[in-house]
């Protein structure tokens, strides 16, 4: 397992890769093993969404977890930059009440690339358990030009 930690709006993001996929993103995360090509490739495109440059990450992925986790980070993973989606559209996609739905996005070991961000209670932004919370869920959507829902 090795981490590279990249500094971004946000804050220090860490990006893990175990066996040739990246499983987990973090904040506060630190440099750790060797920075694979897979771990440069995360941090060029973690940079590149920074700077508002870059509108869908293309890194192969693990998503620790039930099937039903895996299922909801997909359909996250297929929200387009700039637009959201709530609990209760993905829960209907999937044939599952929300409550669970915003479990496992709260649950999502892989926030900002896969965007648990753009999920969306029925009446409000609903939760983030990234670091900062709320306010970093809304820098991030507004980082995405979705700052228009917030109003």
């Amino acid at each position: 397992m090795a981490m590279i930690a990249v500094n971004t709006q946000i804050g220090r993001l860490g990006v893990e890769e175990k066996d040739g996929v990246v499983t987990r993103l973090m904040w506060g995360g630190v440099e750790e093993g060797e920075a694979t090509p897979l771990l440069q490739e995360a941090a060029a495109q973690l940079r590149a969404y920074d700077m508002g440059r870059l509108h869908r990450f293309d890194l192969p992925m693990k998503v620790s977890g039930s099937k039903f986790q895996q299922r909801v980070c997909e359909v996250m993973s297929n929200i387009p930059f700039g637009e959201t989606l709530t609990y209760g559209d993905i829960a209907r996609e999937l044939d599952q009440p929300a409550q669970p739905v915003g479990q496992a996005c709260g649950a999502n070991p892989i926030p900002v690339i896969i965007p648990c961000h753009r999920v969306l209670a029925a009446n409000g932004l609903g939760g983030f358990s990234g670091q900062g919370g709320i306010e970093t869920k809304v820098a991030l959507l507004r980082h995405e030009g979705a700052a228009g829902l917030l109003i």
